[in-house]
């Protein structure tokens, strides 16, 4: 099986339901609900299983409610799947990555990543912005054709999600054109995304410096498990280096693909990603095609990768190996 990494996802990955099957079924896991909702003073469970989904999508609300319903899904699988050498998160996922490890207490992390995604909506308002998923073109291509683009406005590299695929963002103007550009020099497929701000690139500068302000406020501890981090796939411990990252994270690239080529060549040869979907398990395969990827998202998957990883951990009750 090699190591385990454990992966959460960003934003994104949000849908009307999540959480709520093990959120149901595991108290720990409705009680984080229920801690988060008392730090925003909103129902984050209701929200996560009602909607409506137009109060889901606002980024201010589906920062928090990602980062809790995949801690849900973690605290669901305790004593079913293997402790981790590695954790990562893409964008917001390396806030719950990092509550994972430690390093940051849930109540920080859930009032942190609410503040986070209201700094970076906030900070292109008014502009006209986009982003853009580039697919079939190597990333050296993307940024030639980022920088073409550059002619009408900011147009950067955002996400490298996997060897060929690059998510761009900036000007609206410069994205269409990067778009234009892409689909000319061969790409699969370059379409625009429905997203309200151009995330990862230096338009966010203003977020970033809100950010770093109320981080020196929030207590960051040194990681139990190493933090792969967004910004240059290297695996983080001491708390300022922490620091420092969340705070470059939210106007540089995410390096998702380098981070779990990194991984795996530290030995990770299996992925677990808990939390909606299964964004980051596809992303995985296409990035290190021999690694065994499994996902938590609700009690069949849950049951699913338990039984595959055939996984009894030490002080698991025979209550927590029922669940799944």
């Amino acid at each position: 099986m090699g190591g385990v990494a454990y992966v959460f996802p960003g934003q994104g990955a949000q849908y009307v339901g999540m959480g709520t099957d093990l959120a149901d079924a595991v108290p720990e896991a409705a009680d984080l609900y229920r801690r988060a909702s008392q730090v925003l003073d909103l129902d984050l469970l209701e929200l996560c299983r009602t909607g409506p989904e137009e109060a889901l999508q606002r980024t201010e609300n589906t920062q928090p409610a990602i980062l809790v319903t995949s801690l849900a899904c973690l605290e669901a699988a305790r004593g079913h799947v293997p402790p981790p050498a590695l954790v990562a998160g893409l964008s917001l996922g390396e806030y719950t990555a990092l509550v994972c490890a430690g390093a940051l207490a849930f109540e920080d992390a859930v009032w942190v990543v609410r503040q986070r995604g209201l700094f970076m909506q906030e900070a292109t308002a008014g502009r006209e912005v986009a982003m853009a998923a580039v697919l079939g073109l190597p990333a050296e291509a993307v940024e030639r054709v980022c920088e073409e683009a550059s002619e009408l406005g900011v147009c950067e590299a955002a996400n490298y999600n996997a060897p060929d695929q690059v998510v761009v963002g900036g000007d609206r103007a410069a994205v269409e054109e990067a778009v234009r550009r892409a689909k000319a020099a061969g790409a699969r497929r370059a379409v625009l995304l429905a997203v309200s701000a151009p995330f990862h690139t230096r338009l966010m500068r203003p977020a970033a410096e809100r950010l770093a302000a109320l981080l020196e406020t929030v207590p960051i501890r040194d990681a139990a498990v190493p933090v792969v981090a967004n910004v240059d796939a290297q695996p983080v411990v001491r708390a300022a280096d922490i620091r420092r990252r969340l705070v470059e994270q939210v106007a540089s690239p995410v390096r998702w693909a380098q981070s779990v080529a990194r991984m795996a060549r530290d030995g990770v040869g299996t992925f677990v990603e808990f939390g909606p979907g299964t964004v980051l398990s596809g992303l995985v395969k296409r990035c290190a095609p021999g690694a065994a990827t499994h996902h938590v998202e609700d009690r069949a998957s849950l049951a699913k990768t338990a039984a595959s990883l055939a996984w009894a951990g030490e002080g698991a009750s025979q209550e927590e190996r029922s669940r799944a």
